[in-house]
């Protein structure tokens, strides 16, 4: 199983370590700057984010049947605190699907549920952040398709597709060769036979009129890439020889050919179209971002004006369980850096590297929603209150900086909140039998006799994973029972969830919803067309069966 890349890069050189370049050095390397090698297109002049997309979950329908990047070395049971591979919690509240894991409940009493990537709705839901957030490219990384995980990955391309068409998100195809054994010949195949196919998307990103092929991990000096040059720079003038654009991921030291790159492969990266030097576990502080900008951004960019070379340099958000992210600061002082030394693009590392905690993601804001037994931290870790989608509106100002959209400036634009720290979100079922809103007042049994929605009418929608949900009354903060194994009607009356509160959550073709009670496997019903309470006791679903779910 491919892993993340931080297992290989744990002993990289930080920027502490950087030999020094004088100032006039750096001032010699600005002034020299030339023209970037190619106008804007899709990559040039654009944000980039890599998209892994590699989280599954038994029982899910992924071929792979795992809980694949979530779970450790045994991914047939559910992640928990001592089999995991993951170092942050995604925020759950958008995915309408998803799987209960071994963790204990969240700080917030809910279940610790995780979502899977298989699941189109997860992908849409991606690619919907994206261009909320004027994202315009995803790299979808892709490692050996050969072995056990081909067939997941192979689908997960078409999945990808489907979203990014559906956003109006430019993508393509990254390889990743990390400890791809038949490599020169396979990524090949590869391309020829299978990924090819997939320029023919409307929204497969170009450059230079050209389809871009991504290829990460030529020349770094670790026992996963024991690659020599010749094979590697034959693969590059190869995808060249296709008419390709190639976008090469390279080691952090690639110009000098030390530290975590290997002598001789200078004509390797230099063959490349455009470079983008790997950093994650390279810096963790602001002053590392300036060491790095100083001695190897400046000079690097200028190598490539001179050579012709588009020069794509990343930015991340920092892990949050080390605490690198500093509410922002550490991730804007790089997309500064970099576009203040004249950057052709940025690629962000990551867009949902759960494993490596660089993802800008929607990730847990507090405590709250995060396992309490996980030791893992959430977006306020320093004390600062951070929407869950804070880093993708941090990236989509710093995609305004690099298009000069807005001014360069050091000073970080973004609040960490939009305007105060958002709230539960609560939604009203309006019955189909009456037209009236569900209401849970006075600890009575709930009852489709509302014409408007108030605290009475509202509820808690708590996914429980494999599609099922709890439902808490706002009137009295307690969830909704099928009272008696579902004997007697619907009541918000208990403390906690068990099975008489979990309800299976159905989507009819006409768009309404349908609530399957656990307790006895009967669908709920609006009693006498919504004049008696609701109760489970229908074996199918009609017109009284059938509810609205509105947000409230």
């Amino acid at each position: 199983m491919a892993v993340s890349r931080r297992g290989f890069l744990a002993s990289a050189v930080t920027g502490s370590a950087v030999a020094a370049v004088s100032s006039s050095q750096v001032l010699s390397a600005m002034t020299s700057a030339a023209r970037a090698a190619s106008p804007p297109g899709d990559v040039v002049g654009k944000i980039t984010v890599g998209y892994q997309g590699w989280f599954a979950c038994k029982g899910d329908g992924a071929p792979i049947n795992a809980w694949w990047h979530w779970s450790g070395a045994n991914n047939q049971q559910p992640p928990s605190p001592s089999n995991n591979t993951i170092v942050a919690w995604p925020d759950m509240r958008e995915f309408t699907k998803t799987y209960v894991t071994a963790y204990a409940n969240l700080g917030n009493g809910q279940p610790a549920t995780l979502f899977s990537s298989w699941d189109q709705q997860v992908v849409d839901t991606h690619f919907r952040w994206m261009r909320e957030n004027s994202i315009d490219t995803a790299a979808l990384q892709r490692f050996n398709p050969n072995g056990g995980e081909g067939p997941t990955r192979d689908a997960m391309t078409q999945k990808v597709r489907t979203a990014a068409e559906a956003n109006g998100i430019k993508w393509y195809v990254m390889y990743d060769i990390t400890s791809w054994t038949n490599m020169q010949s396979e990524i090949k195949a590869d391309w020829q036979n299978k990924m090819s196919a997939h320029v023919a998307s409307p929204m497969y990103a170009r450059q230079n009129g050209k389809p871009v092929v991504g290829i990460w991990g030529f020349g770094f000096n670790d026992p996963g890439r024991p690659f020599a040059p010749g094979p590697c720079l034959d693969v590059i003038n190869w995808f060249k020889s296709q008419g390709v654009y190639v976008m090469g991921g390279v080691p952090t030291y690639w110009r000098q050919g030390i530290n975590d790159s290997r002598a001789g492969f200078g004509d390797v990266y230099r063959a490349f179209h455009m470079i983008s030097p790997w950093m994650v576990g390279r810096i963790s502080t602001i002053a590392d971002a300036d060491n790095f900008y100083t001695n190897l951004t400046v000079p690097d960019q200028a190598e490539c004006n001179a050579r012709g070379i588009d020069y794509q340099p990343c930015v991340m958000p920092g892990e949050v369980t080390r605490r690198h992210r500093r509410h922002g600061d550490f991730m804007w002082r790089q997309f500064y850096n970099v576009i203040r030394a004249g950057c052709q693009g940025i690629y962000i590392s990551m867009f949902d590297e759960f494993n490596e905690g660089n993802q800008i993601a929607k990730t847990a804001e507090t405590l709250a929603s995060v396992p309490a037994n996980s030791g893992l931290l959430a977006l306020d870790e320093d004390g600062t209150f951070c929407s869950s989608d804070y880093y993708l509106r941090l990236t989509r100002d710093g995609g305004r900086m690099l298009k000069g959209q807005i001014a360069l400036t050091p000073n970080r634009p973004t609040p960490p909140v939009v305007t105060t720290p958002p709230t539960t979100t609560y939604v009203a079922l309006r019955s189909r039998a009456n037209n009236q809103y569900v209401t849970a007042n006075n600890g009575a049994a709930l009852i489709a006799g509302s014409g408007s929605i108030g605290t009475a009418q509202q509820f808690e929608r708590v996914n429980l994973g494999n599609g099922n949900i709890a439902l808490r009354a706002r009137s009295n903060n307690q969830y909704v029972c099928a009272e008696a194994a579902g004997a007697q009607p619907l009541i918000a009356n208990r403390a906690a969830i068990g099975p008489w509160e979990t309800f299976a959550l159905i989507t009819n073709s006409n768009g309404s919803v349908t609530l399957r009670a656990q307790a006895n496997n009967q669908y709920v019903c609006a009693e006498a067309a919504g004049a008696q309470p609701l109760i489970a006791n229908r074996g199918a679903i009609g017109g009284w069966e059938q509810f609205d779910l509105v947000t409230a």
